[in-house]
Protein backbone atom coordinates (compact mmCIF):
# COMPACT_ATOMS: atom_id res chain seq x y z
CA UNK A 1 0.00 0.00 0.00
CA UNK A 2 1.67 3.01 -1.34
CA UNK A 3 1.76 6.75 0.86
CA UNK A 4 0.13 9.30 -0.70
CA UNK A 5 1.38 12.82 0.57
CA UNK A 6 -1.11 15.16 -1.43
CA UNK A 7 0.41 18.48 -2.95
CA UNK A 8 -0.34 21.46 -1.15
CA UNK A 9 0.96 23.58 -3.97
CA UNK A 10 -2.85 22.76 -5.62
CA UNK A 11 -4.77 23.31 -2.09
CA UNK A 12 -6.76 26.44 -2.31
CA UNK A 13 -4.61 29.04 -0.39
CA UNK A 14 -6.96 31.37 0.73
CA UNK A 15 -8.35 28.42 2.95
CA UNK A 16 -4.93 26.31 3.80
CA UNK A 17 -6.26 25.74 6.99
CA UNK A 18 -9.17 24.51 6.03
CA UNK A 19 -7.18 21.75 3.44
CA UNK A 20 -5.01 21.01 5.71
CA UNK A 21 -7.70 19.69 8.04
CA UNK A 22 -9.23 17.73 5.50
CA UNK A 23 -5.53 16.24 5.23
CA UNK A 24 -5.79 15.25 8.84
CA UNK A 25 -9.30 13.22 8.50
CA UNK A 26 -8.49 11.54 5.25
CA UNK A 27 -6.33 8.14 4.65
CA UNK A 28 -3.01 10.36 3.06
CA UNK A 29 -0.20 9.79 5.18
CA UNK A 30 2.22 13.12 4.46
CA UNK A 31 1.92 16.46 3.75
CA UNK A 32 3.71 17.17 0.88
CA UNK A 33 5.09 21.04 0.15
CA UNK A 34 6.98 22.63 -2.58
CA UNK A 35 9.35 25.35 -1.86
CA UNK A 36 10.33 26.92 -5.17
CA UNK A 37 12.61 30.83 -5.17
CA UNK A 38 11.68 31.31 -8.63
CA UNK A 39 15.80 30.65 -9.69
CA UNK A 40 16.00 26.70 -9.97
CA UNK A 41 12.19 26.63 -11.18
CA UNK A 42 10.18 29.18 -13.00
CA UNK A 43 7.67 29.63 -10.31
CA UNK A 44 7.86 31.24 -6.50
CA UNK A 45 5.40 29.16 -3.65
CA UNK A 46 5.53 28.86 0.44
CA UNK A 47 8.29 30.57 2.14
CA UNK A 48 8.93 29.64 5.97
CA UNK A 49 5.75 31.53 7.72
CA UNK A 50 3.25 29.61 5.46
CA UNK A 51 5.43 25.94 6.39
CA UNK A 52 5.29 26.79 10.07
CA UNK A 53 1.55 27.83 9.98
CA UNK A 54 0.68 24.29 8.01
CA UNK A 55 3.01 22.44 10.67
CA UNK A 56 0.96 23.76 13.39
CA UNK A 57 -2.21 22.03 12.32
CA UNK A 58 -0.86 19.39 10.31
CA UNK A 59 -1.20 16.43 12.12
CA UNK A 60 1.21 13.70 9.99
CA UNK A 61 4.39 14.03 8.55
CA UNK A 62 5.96 17.23 6.49
CA UNK A 63 7.32 16.09 3.13
CA UNK A 64 8.98 18.92 2.18
CA UNK A 65 10.95 19.17 -1.09
CA UNK A 66 13.26 21.99 -2.14
CA UNK A 67 13.46 23.56 -5.33
CA UNK A 68 15.47 26.30 -4.57
CA UNK A 69 19.32 27.29 -5.04
CA UNK A 70 21.79 26.79 -2.14
CA UNK A 71 19.71 25.06 0.25
CA UNK A 72 22.29 24.18 2.89
CA UNK A 73 21.90 27.70 3.81
CA UNK A 74 18.05 27.22 4.48
CA UNK A 75 18.55 23.48 6.47
CA UNK A 76 18.36 24.39 10.02
CA UNK A 77 14.88 26.77 9.50
CA UNK A 78 13.15 24.22 7.29
CA UNK A 79 13.49 22.15 10.67
CA UNK A 80 12.33 25.28 12.79
CA UNK A 81 9.51 25.31 10.43
CA UNK A 82 8.68 21.24 11.13
CA UNK A 83 9.88 19.60 8.33
CA UNK A 84 10.48 15.77 9.05
CA UNK A 85 11.56 14.62 5.06
CA UNK A 86 13.50 17.59 3.37
CA UNK A 87 14.06 16.70 -0.30
CA UNK A 88 16.45 18.57 -2.40
CA UNK A 89 17.13 18.40 -5.85
CA UNK A 90 20.40 16.65 -7.10
CA UNK A 91 20.99 19.68 -9.89
CA UNK A 92 20.39 22.46 -7.27
CA UNK A 93 23.47 20.61 -4.83
CA UNK A 94 27.26 21.10 -5.86
CA UNK A 95 28.33 19.34 -2.71
CA UNK A 96 25.34 16.86 -2.06
CA UNK A 97 27.01 14.82 0.45
CA UNK A 98 27.40 18.10 2.55
CA UNK A 99 23.91 18.70 2.01
CA UNK A 100 22.81 15.46 3.07
CA UNK A 101 24.90 15.54 6.28
CA UNK A 102 23.66 19.04 7.44
CA UNK A 103 19.88 17.82 6.95
CA UNK A 104 20.78 14.46 8.92
CA UNK A 105 22.47 16.61 11.42
CA UNK A 106 19.47 18.67 11.83
CA UNK A 107 17.28 15.25 12.56
CA UNK A 108 15.55 15.13 10.01
CA UNK A 109 14.89 12.25 6.74
CA UNK A 110 16.74 13.31 3.57
CA UNK A 111 15.59 12.68 0.23
CA UNK A 112 17.05 13.49 -3.35
CA UNK A 113 15.02 14.75 -6.13
CA UNK A 114 16.13 14.22 -10.19
CA UNK A 115 14.36 15.96 -12.58
CA UNK A 116 13.50 13.78 -15.96
CA UNK A 117 16.34 14.22 -17.95
CA UNK A 118 18.68 12.96 -14.94
CA UNK A 119 19.93 9.82 -14.87
CA UNK A 120 19.63 7.21 -11.88
CA UNK A 121 23.49 6.67 -12.33
CA UNK A 122 24.24 9.79 -10.00
CA UNK A 123 22.95 8.49 -6.80
CA UNK A 124 24.98 5.50 -6.90
CA UNK A 125 27.66 6.72 -4.47
CA UNK A 126 25.27 8.75 -2.41
CA UNK A 127 22.65 6.11 -2.62
CA UNK A 128 23.09 4.44 0.60
CA UNK A 129 23.15 7.56 2.41
CA UNK A 130 19.49 8.73 1.51
CA UNK A 131 16.00 8.10 2.95
CA UNK A 132 14.45 8.62 -0.28
CA UNK A 133 14.65 9.26 -3.58
CA UNK A 134 12.07 11.84 -5.72
CA UNK A 135 11.40 10.73 -9.54
CA UNK A 136 10.15 13.82 -11.13
CA UNK A 137 7.67 12.83 -13.59
CA UNK A 138 7.02 16.30 -14.69
CA UNK A 139 9.26 19.63 -15.21
CA UNK A 140 9.60 21.00 -11.84
CA UNK A 141 7.75 24.25 -11.34
CA UNK A 142 4.28 24.07 -11.82
CA UNK A 143 1.22 21.69 -11.03
CA UNK A 144 -1.14 19.85 -13.14
CA UNK A 145 1.41 18.49 -16.17
CA UNK A 146 1.04 16.08 -18.54
CA UNK A 147 3.04 12.63 -16.70
CA UNK A 148 6.07 11.45 -18.56
CA UNK A 149 6.24 8.30 -19.22
CA UNK A 150 9.57 6.80 -19.05
CA UNK A 151 9.49 7.75 -15.21
CA UNK A 152 7.68 3.93 -14.49
CA UNK A 153 10.89 2.59 -16.08
CA UNK A 154 13.01 4.83 -14.06
CA UNK A 155 11.67 3.71 -11.20
CA UNK A 156 11.54 0.24 -12.14
CA UNK A 157 15.38 0.53 -12.25
CA UNK A 158 15.90 2.23 -9.27
CA UNK A 159 14.04 -0.34 -6.97
CA UNK A 160 16.47 -2.45 -8.37
CA UNK A 161 19.69 -0.03 -7.33
CA UNK A 162 18.27 -0.29 -4.24
CA UNK A 163 17.69 -4.16 -3.72
CA UNK A 164 20.74 -5.19 -5.31
CA UNK A 165 22.07 -2.56 -2.39
CA UNK A 166 20.09 -4.27 0.50
CA UNK A 167 18.64 -0.93 1.04
CA UNK A 168 15.78 0.64 3.12
CA UNK A 169 15.47 3.99 0.48
CA UNK A 170 12.24 4.91 -0.20
CA UNK A 171 10.64 5.55 -3.84
CA UNK A 172 8.62 8.67 -4.02
CA UNK A 173 6.85 10.15 -7.76
CA UNK A 174 5.57 13.73 -7.93
CA UNK A 175 3.89 14.81 -11.07
CA UNK A 176 1.22 13.82 -12.81
CA UNK A 177 0.21 10.85 -10.63
CA UNK A 178 -3.70 9.95 -10.81
CA UNK A 179 -5.33 5.88 -10.60
CA UNK A 180 -4.40 5.16 -14.10
CA UNK A 181 -0.52 6.71 -13.13
CA UNK A 182 -0.44 5.72 -10.02
CA UNK A 183 -1.38 1.88 -10.41
CA UNK A 184 2.00 1.60 -13.25
CA UNK A 185 3.99 3.45 -10.70
CA UNK A 186 3.42 1.37 -7.82
CA UNK A 187 3.34 -1.73 -9.76
CA UNK A 188 7.14 -0.86 -10.81
CA UNK A 189 7.98 -0.57 -7.53
CA UNK A 190 6.91 3.13 -6.07
CA UNK A 191 6.49 3.70 -2.24
CA UNK A 192 5.34 7.36 -2.22
CA UNK A 193 2.94 8.88 -4.51
CA UNK A 194 2.52 12.76 -4.97
CA UNK A 195 -0.72 14.07 -6.31
CA UNK A 196 -1.94 17.59 -6.16
CA UNK A 197 -4.34 18.65 -8.80
CA UNK A 198 -5.85 15.13 -9.21
CA UNK A 199 -6.65 15.38 -5.18
CA UNK A 200 -7.40 18.80 -5.07
CA UNK A 201 -9.47 19.50 -8.19
CA UNK A 202 -11.85 16.48 -7.47
CA UNK A 203 -15.52 16.96 -6.28
CA UNK A 204 -14.21 15.05 -3.21
CA UNK A 205 -10.85 15.28 -2.23
CA UNK A 206 -10.72 12.33 0.47
CA UNK A 207 -12.18 10.08 -1.54
CA UNK A 208 -9.75 10.20 -4.11
CA UNK A 209 -7.33 10.35 -1.02
CA UNK A 210 -8.65 7.30 -0.47
CA UNK A 211 -8.75 5.73 -4.18
CA UNK A 212 -5.05 6.30 -4.42
CA UNK A 213 -4.48 4.63 -0.78
CA UNK A 214 -6.02 1.50 -2.64
CA UNK A 215 -3.28 0.81 -5.20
Amino acid sequence: MAIISPSMLSCDFANIQRDVEMINASSADWFHIDVMDGVFVPNISFGFPVLAAMSKHAKKTMDVHLMIVNPDQYVAEFKKAGAHYLTVHYEACTHLHRTIQLIKAEGMKVGVALNPHTPLSVLEEILPELDLVLIMSVNPGFGGQKFINASVEKVAKLKSMIVAKNLKTLIEVDGGVNLETGARLVKAGADALVAGSFVFGSENPAQTIAELKKL
